[in-house]
């Protein structure tokens, strides 16, 4: 119990700002692009509560840490609202405004990497600490990856329709009814991890790796 509690102390930060910004991102880039009503709604915010759901961000969570021993998790908060039919270019701006949740998870990751050399830099050992910044890059990291595959309702799944032509866009998009159903089974079975999450993972922390070498230079 006591390493659970440790465990939720070091995430919930991490996790609650990985979600917060994702949502946000998308709010905010479709109220750039025309679509205003994730705006009207009060989604474009940074306020955690506007974007927690009970069940998928909490209850989920929770409930698979302890029947699985936390060896598979899984969340989701609430979709931000969007119109596509609003922005000033539907299927262009689907990407865009698709695209903005994993790029804000990708720039946290790289934010929480600097804060983790910050705290090198500074003499500060505290495992806390360097456990959240950790944390902080492997929650964005594996948001980043997830949301990415591409099958709908996924942000990945949004892009490939915004970028497939109209005939092959449609057929894709008429997936996204049951889309949450076959991610869930393509997880379960390990598909998804194998095929797709090790290996965009892999590739990330290596990036993430890259932009920060100059700190950890300046370090040594």
């Amino acid at each position: 119990m006591s390493d659970l509690i440790q465990t939720v102390l070091i995430y919930a930060l991490p996790v609650i700002f990985a979600i917060t910004l994702h949502e946000a991102a998308h709010g905010y880039a479709a109220q750039r692009l025309g679509d205003s009503t994730a705006a009207m709604l009060g989604r474009v915010t940074l306020n955690p509560l506007v974007h927690i759901d009970p069940i998928g961000t909490i209850l989920m969570p929770l409930l698979l840490y302890f029947s699985t021993g936390g060896a598979f998790l899984f969340g989701y908060a609430k979709p931000v609202p969007v119109r596509f039919d609003h922005l000033r270019h539907p299927k262009r701006d689907m990407v865009w405004v698709a695209l903005a949740g994993p790029a804000a998870n990708l720039l946290q990751a790289l934010l929480w990497g600097i804060l983790l050399y910050a705290l090198a830099a500074a003499g500060v050992s505290e495992r806390f600490f360097i456990d959240m910044c950790k944390a902080g890059m492997l929650t964005n990291v594996v948001m980043f990856a997830f949301n990415l595959f591409p099958l709908p309702p996924l942000d990945g799944g949004r892009i490939l329709v915004g970028l497939l032509p109209w005939r092959q866009a449609i057929m894709v998009s008429k997936i996204e009814p049951w889309g949450f159903f076959i991610v869930m089974a393509l997880v379960i079975t390990g598909v998804v991890n194998s095929l797709w999450m090790q290996p965009l993972i892999g590739v990330t922390f290596d990036l993430l790796k890259l932009l920060l070498s100059p700190l950890a230079a300046l370090i040594r």
